[in-house]
């Protein structure tokens, strides 16, 4: 009969590759994720930046005040659009190589 010494060094190895393939497959995943969380976030401060602005609150312009939050939360700003008293906004980074982008839109109650 053969022995089985030895035989737990090759299990101990397939099983710490294959920890480390699914950490390397996950991981990204993640990353996306928390990006796109991250977004979104950015989109809503920046929306409600931009609708402070509109009503009067804060002083300037809206689509300027959202640019700053936006940039100051990691994102740019690519779109910016006044309804009324509505702001709508859209940000966006790339992360890892892949744009993530979120839009938001803030006013008052009713839509102004």
């Amino acid at each position: 009969m053969r022995s089985e010494r030895g035989a737990g060094s090759p299990l101990a190895i397939a099983i710490v590759g294959a920890l480390v393939l699914l950490t390397s497959v996950s991981l990204p995943l993640y990353l996306a994720l928390s990006a796109r969380q991250s977004a979104a976030g950015a989109a809503d401060a920046a929306a409600l930046a931009a609708a402070d602005t509109v009503v009067g609150i804060v002083p300037g312009y809206p689509c300027e005040s959202a640019a700053r939050v936006a940039v100051a939360n990691g994102f740019s700003l690519s779109e910016c659009s006044l309804d009324g008293l509505v702001a709508t906004v859209q940000v966006s980074a790339l992360v890892l190589g892949v744009a993530v982008t979120a839009a938001a839109s803030a006013g008052p109650p009713g839509g102004g």
